[in-house]
């Protein structure tokens, strides 16, 4: 398949996933990844030409995924197979629609009576793992990962990956003159032992979207209010604050006018909860780049995460009813709320 020069680039990572539902249903081993969810957001509004992604798999990785992947429509030329397998799997069981858990894999199981899978022996959660600050990973992102033609894009959204992946391509999106970079931390370095290094990763980003998990993670012992929070972010440089809340929507704020909104979720039917708050800054950087309004930019992430958790496949968002995000996206707008 041919693809023209991306006009969007989104970097993270793809995984082989496991989770167990609240109802007890269990999916195993299928593609996904936060960059995948996140293209997948996107692609609702912005369907051409084809997101870019840029990711680093093993020789395990099915090839067959990348080639439904790339089917899908997303640029695959920045997914970077290396030589060893590396391992990608990740598991959650969702308690409930705002309970995750990544950890004790067979205690999950065992409770809805579900065999174990072969496919996660072996499997060892990354449960208040800290990233290193000198060490990269297999799966961490370098400057050569990144096709040449995909430079010439001029809109990127960086997904949790590791912090010497977002320590380097901030800066060098940059210098490659992309004019809106937004980032979703990474959960190994929004713990307070990174307190003096995390502002150094916000200049030049546009938009810093953090679960409030993690958030609150980062502002452990310093501050409880999630306003003041935002509001600290801000002041590093970073021109719009996004906290992500899962079933409580989200919260917003703008550091030019110190405005404050809060944005409920839209009230869709759940299926699966996976990739939920990757869709929603997928979809935020297509309504961004459309209005340059955060609030607008707000409603667009919202609607491209209630659409893709409506199914279980992570494509399935692209296969909605014409117009159907469209009316949800009018339908939300009555539901802002300006604090």
């Amino acid at each position: 398949m041919e693809f023209t020069t991306p006009r969007f680039l989104l970097a993270g990572q793809l995984t082989r996933d496991y989770s167990i539902l609240p109802n007890g249903q269990a999916l195993l081993d299928r593609p996904g990844g936060n960059v995948l969810y996140a293209a997948i957001g996107l692609k609702v509004w912005e369907p051409d030409p084809p997101p870019g992604i840029i990711a680093r798999v093993g020789t395990d990785y099915p090839v067959e995924w990348l080639e439904l992947i790339a089917e899908k429509g997303l640029d695959t030329r920045g997914v970077r197979v290396l030589p060893d397998a590396v391992d990608v799997r990740s598991f959650a069981a969702y308690i409930d629609k705002d309970t995750r858990s990544s950890g004790d894999t067979v205690a999950h199981f065992a409770r809805w009576g579900l065999p174990f899978p072969k496919e996660l022996l072996g499997f060892k959660p990354r449960i208040s793992h800290l990233d290193s600050r000198t060490q990269l990973q297999p799966v961490s992102l370098r400057q050569g990962d990144i096709p040449q033609d995909f430079l010439d894009a001029n809109a990127a959204h960086l997904c949790p990956i590791d912090y010497l992946s977002h320590s380097l391509l901030p800066a060098m999106l940059r210098q490659a003159d992309f004019t809106t970079v937004t980032l979703d931390p990474a959960p190994g370095y929004m713990n307070p032992t990174y307190w003096i290094h995390v502002p150094a990763l916000l200049t030049g980003v546009t938009a810093f979207m953090p679960s409030e998990e993690d958030l609150r993670s980062l502002f452990q012992g310093k501050s409880t209010d999630l306003w003041e929070m935002a509001a600290a972010i801000a002041a590093y440089g970073c021109e719009i604050v996004v906290i992500k809340r899962g079933g409580c929507g989200q919260m917003l704020y703008e550091s030019a006018t110190h405005s404050r909104w809060e944005v409920p979720p839209y009230p869709g039917r759940i299926a699966n909860l996976f990739g939920a708050g990757d869709a929603f800054c997928g979809g935020f950087l297509a309504g961004y780049r459309r209005s340059f309004d955060p609030l607008e930019a707000v409603l667009y992430g919202n609607i491209s995460a209630s659409l893709v958790i409506e199914g279980h496949e992570f494509y399935y968002a692209l296969d909605a009813m014409p117009g159907l995000a469209d009316a949800r996206l009018e339908a939300l707008r009555q539901n802002v709320r300006k604090v």
